[in-house]
């Protein structure tokens, strides 16, 4: 899943970004408003962990400006404000979470697993089809019982698809949401790791999950 980092501390931003890669996320980074709007604009994110007092537009703003735009990705704020004004202020404008600094990392990571949860409409890490389990909390893989050891990327994108079951998804669409916008390898990316999942989840078993769209890209499904 992919995510963007905003804030002006860049010591921050980079422990942040850096803690949320090794988790397996896709992260791109910025430190103002106006570029997070550039960043919001060209790319499909999953997530977007914001600061409230940024430069040149401020956390509000950004929010504001989202949302009048009928963009609704999770917005969570990192705020050093722990009063219950500024709190509601902040979930009235439309921002799904809060949390204020500072913070411990997992506490980070369980609030954006919960706003993922209830933007897919879920209420649990856990997610099947066809006898695959996949735990988002754990980051574990298991198929008729099975656990089956995958790679931070291969995770990834096995939860995209997953999260999108019985949906096609192109390998543009693909690659915007697991691939930050740093990513200089081949053009054929996307069918590279879909050929690595199908050896681990498919290839030993006789009814196969992932199933190729000729000419549009990918669905998982029974």
């Amino acid at each position: 899943m992919r995510i963007l980092v905003v804030e002006d501390e860049k010591d921050l931003n980079r422990l942040i970004s850096k803690r949320l890669a090794k988790e397996g996320y896709a992260v791109d980074s910025c430190y103002d408003g106006e570029d997070a709007l550039h960043y919001i604009e060209m790319g499909e994110f999953d997530a977007v962990i914001l600061d409230i007092m940024l430069p040149k537009l401020s956390g509000y703003e950004v929010l504001n400006r989202m949302r009048a735009e009928k963009n609704q990705t999770p917005v969570l704020f990192l705020t050093a404000r722990d009063s219950i004004d500024d709190r509601v202020k902040e979930l009235d404008l439309g921002a799904d979470d809060y949390l204020v600094k500072p913070f411990a990392f997992d506490e980070l990571l369980a609030r954006i697993r919960v706003m993922m949860r209830k933007q897919a409409g879920e209420t649990t890490n856990l997610f099947s089809v066809g006898g695959l389990v996949i735990d988002i909390a754990s980051h574990r893989v298991w198929r008729d019982d099975i656990e089956i050891s995958v790679s931070a990327k291969e995770f990834e994108l096995l939860e995209y698809l997953i999260r999108n079951k019985g949906i096609v998804l192109s390998r543009e669409k693909i690659e915007n949401h697991i691939w930050n916008f740093d990513y200089c390898g081949g053009s054929n990316v996307v069918d590279v790791y879909i050929r690595y999942l199908r050896k681990k989840i498919d290839d030993p078993y006789k009814k196969k999950l992932i199933h190729t769209i000729r000419g549009v890209g990918y669905v998982l499904k029974e």
